[in-house]
């Protein structure tokens, strides 16, 4: 017995029968060029499925001329980091030299400084010792001379023989008008029979300065300096006068 389908009944394709169809009608139309077109479809477009997501990052990729100006970029950026540290190695260099000059000039100071506080002159320029020390006779009260006498006649400049300090400046007695100094090193030098005085007490000196005039105030036989070097400020202290300005490199 042979089955057949009723007059104007029709049953749903089969799986198979829809996919060949469609297969067959694809081919059809990309012939024709309108698969082309229905692709560019927004409707077709939303009934793609999305891409799958598989965890992996996806790869840009970027052209030349992007990656030239990325790489001029990073050299630029490299030689501007460069010229920093040049910049700055050049300022550290700078400053360095600027402090070994301005030390350089603090130790030049400090040594002229040392120099002019040992520096020592003759009381009288170009003058001579005309009365030694520890001479004997009737003119002293001690029975021998105390200090030096140095030639020169009344008015002569009198220097201060080193630095130091005025400790005594006025009336001595038999020394007349007299300037005690303190020296730099703890000794006193002592002028006598000043005829005028240029200094006051308290008052600090430099090598050569001129601090009166020679005279002959006190008691004296005529005009000359009375000069002593002592440990102390005051008479009967006194040592060697020769000696102390010899050990200071003036030499008589």
């Amino acid at each position: 017995m042979a089955f057949t389908r009723a007059t104007g009944k029709h049953r749903r394709p089969s799986r198979m029968h829809r996919t060949t169809a469609r297969t067959a009608g694809v081919a059809a139309l990309t012939a024709t060029g309108v698969v082309g077109t229905l692709a560019a479809s927004p409707a077709l477009a939303a009934e793609t499925p999305a891409p799958e997501d598989t965890g992996l990052t996806p790869v840009v990729t970027i052209g030349a001329g992007i990656a030239e100006k990325i790489d001029a970029q990073a050299v630029a950026q490299k030689q501007a980091a460069e010229r920093k540290l040049a910049e700055e190695a050049a300022r550290k260099k700078a400053a360095e030299r600027a402090k070994e000059e301005r030390e350089a000039k603090e130790r030049a100071a400090r040594e002229a400084e040392r120099r002019r506080m040992n520096t020592f002159v003759s009381p009288i320029s170009g003058s001579y010792v005309s009365t030694g020390y520890r001479s004997g006779g009737s003119l002293w009260s001690s029975g021998s001379h105390t200090g030096i006498d140095f030639h020169a006649a009344s008015g002569t400049t009198v220097h201060a023989v080193g630095a130091g300090t005025v400790v005594q400046a006025g009336w001595g007695g038999a020394y007349g008008n007299q300037v005690v100094i303190r020296m730099a090193d703890g000794m006193y030098t002592q002028y006598g029979h000043l005829s005028s005085i240029g200094v006051s007490v308290g008052q600090t000196v430099v090598p050569g300065q001129r601090i009166g005039l020679s005279g002959a105030t006190g008691n004296v036989t005529g005009a000359h300096l009375h000069f002593e070097a002592r440990t102390a400020p005051d008479y009967g202290s006194d040592v060697d006068p020769v000696s102390y300005l010899r050990r200071h490199g003036v030499n008589l």
